[in-house]
């Protein structure tokens, strides 16, 4: 894989989508995991205004830790990034002691990632900014591993294109801290920690393997029957997520 190639590309092309939308900068979601460390760092190497923001909801204190220290080292490095700290726990407990609806942990969950899009839009809008998503190609198209209109409610997508084992390649050649290249992945969006492969059921090297659709027909091991009926299943369930909104047409001769 050409690395260095791919983040010039990353850079021209992030350089370019901010001179046509006439921004001035962006926005972006701190989470101390590895693909908000690569985006942010992406952004931070064109030299346009980059604002960090941490968004903590009752986080794990490792979670909180590596974006803290991943945002010092930014800020160590690119004299165009800035950072603040926006403390959503008393409003999602706010939320949360309105609904009484502590049976859907989920719907919780999904809460948090909206309040934080919501957020990142204000500071964008009252900067001229744009929200800079953080979602890889795994997440995004393989098998929807994101909240609609949460973290998957953005302006452009940087790595979007990038499988995670790719994203791990850029952000060593980027140098990204060690802390964070180490970490196990998560979303972020449960009181106790969960990792991804807690909850999918499998690493993000097997969902690699099966989206590649040429696999498919070989001889399948058991776990790999596993895998790909993962893969299938969870596709095919977020494919309202996966594709653009559906719009009803109405035909002309009604018009």
């Amino acid at each position: 894989m050409r690395t260095k190639e791919i983040i010039n590309h990353i850079k021209n092309w992030i350089t370019q989508y901010n001179k046509d939308s006439k921004t001035r900068g962006f926005v972006i979601g701190i989470s101390g995991g590895i693909d908000s460390a690569l985006t942010s760092t992406l952004i931070a190497e064109t030299n346009l205004p980059l604002l960090c923001i941490e968004m903590p909801i009752h986080q794990e204190k490792k979670q909180i830790s590596r974006g803290k220290n991943h945002i010092s080292w930014l800020k160590k490095r690119y004299k165009n990034v800035n950072s603040i700290e926006f403390d959503l726990t008393n409003l999602f407990d706010n939320f949360k002691n309105q609904t009484k609806h502590d049976n859907n942990p989920l719907a919780l969950a999904n809460t948090r990632a909206r309040l934080r899009m919501t957020s990142l839009y204000y500071f964008a809008q009252i900067n001229n900014y744009l929200v800079a998503g953080t979602g890889n190609k795994v997440e995004d198209f393989g098998i929807g591993f994101f909240t609609k209109h949460g973290d998957g409610g953005v302006d452009l997508s940087p790595i979007a294109d990038l499988l995670k084992t790719e994203v791990y390649l850029l952000s060593k050649e980027l140098q990204i801290i060690n802390e964070i290249l180490i970490a196990s992945p998560t979303d972020g969006l449960w009181e106790k920690e969960q990792t991804d492969e807690d909850q999918i059921g499998a690493t993000y090297e097997e969902l690699e393997w099966a989206m590649n659709s040429n696999n498919i027909n070989k001889n399948l091991t058991k776990r790999q029957i596993e895998v790909l009926a993962i893969y299938t299943k969870l596709n095919n369930t977020n494919q309202h997520k996966i594709l653009p909104i559906p719009v009803c047409k109405i035909p002309k001769d009604l018009k």
